[in-house]
């Protein structure tokens, strides 16, 4: 069996997602507020620790790190077709954001491609504005509006457990990011191409993130998301990122801008092909 990687800069199915779509053509559903604080799950056994929260409108979001991986998950959502779904996020009134998300064997649950900073938005509480295009009937956007309680223990706990900081000022640039996980000029010279791990999953993905250095080298690399998180996919993400290379989309030869940038590897295993056999 062959393994294929396959690097794409925050995935090509959020092109197609990107589309305006009036104010008015929407269902805005709201919630109660929930309890004071987050629920929190502990199981040492499997060294997860889960912060979780629910409303009655049948939405939930938690945040786990299981054995030091840290995921962000949203349940209760619209049914959705294909592997990969795009939401607008705001939080207190500012102006909302794109965000990638991956959708589960359950067609209403969500995985996010940056728990991390997710999360620590979460941690002040306050308005929640998710707006997922073209959920609702007609193509409608749905637009799910809530009160966050303010978490002062367990999305900390969550993030600790993980090693991951309460406050972190790179998450400001994350927001700028173009689809393809680059600032807007930047372009691959040379995508990372990772090597399928040795494992029992058949496949998997990795999103991470790095900066750029001026001569297209990336350094400083984090995975900020890897399913599954034992799948050894984050390690053979990071030993791809020796060789990648970025430039300038219109002067190839130019020094690079020193900042963020991010990308996902999705992995999978081919099937063996079949030989016939003539006699």
């Amino acid at each position: 069996m062959r393994g294929l990687a396959l690097v794409a800069g925050g995935s090509v199915c959020l092109i197609s997602a990107c589309m305006t779509i009036p104010a008015s053509a929407q269902d805005i559903v709201p919630a109660a507020q929930p309890a004071d604080d987050w629920d929190i799950v502990r199981d040492e056994s499997t060294r997860t620790t889960l912060a979780f929260t629910a409303f009655d409108n049948g939405v939930s979001i938690a945040f786990r790190c299981i054995d030091g991986s840290l995921n962000s998950v949203i349940a209760g959502l619209p049914p959705a077709e294909g592997g990969r779904r795009t939401m607008r996020v705001s939080f207190r009134g500012r102006p909302a954001y794109e965000s990638g998300w991956t959708t589960t064997t359950d067609s209403t649950v969500v995985v996010g491609d940056f728990p991390a900073p997710f999360a620590r938005e979460f941690r002040a509480g306050g308005e929640l504005r998710l707006t997922l295009p073209s959920a609702g009937q007609g193509g409608r956007n749905v637009t799910f509006v809530a009160e966050l309680p303010q978490s002062s223990t367990a999305i900390d706990e969550v993030l600790t457990r993980c090693g991951k900081p309460l406050v972190d000022p790179r998450d400001a640039m994350l927001k700028a990011l173009g689809y393809n996980g680059l600032p807007e000029g930047l372009t691959w010279r040379r995508a990372p191409r990772p090597e399928f791990p040795d494992g029992r999953y058949g496949s998997g993905f990795v999103v991470t993130t790095c900066v750029s250095q001026s001569d297209g080298s990336l350094s400083d690399c984090e995975i900020e998301m890897e399913h599954p998180h034992d799948g050894r996919f984050g390690r053979a993400a990071l030993r791809a990122i020796e060789d990648a290379r970025i430039v300038n989309s219109d002067a190839p030869d130019d020094a690079v801008p020193i900042g963020r940038v991010s990308f996902r590897t999705q992995f999978r295993l081919e099937e063996p092909r079949r030989i016939r056999r003539t006699r």
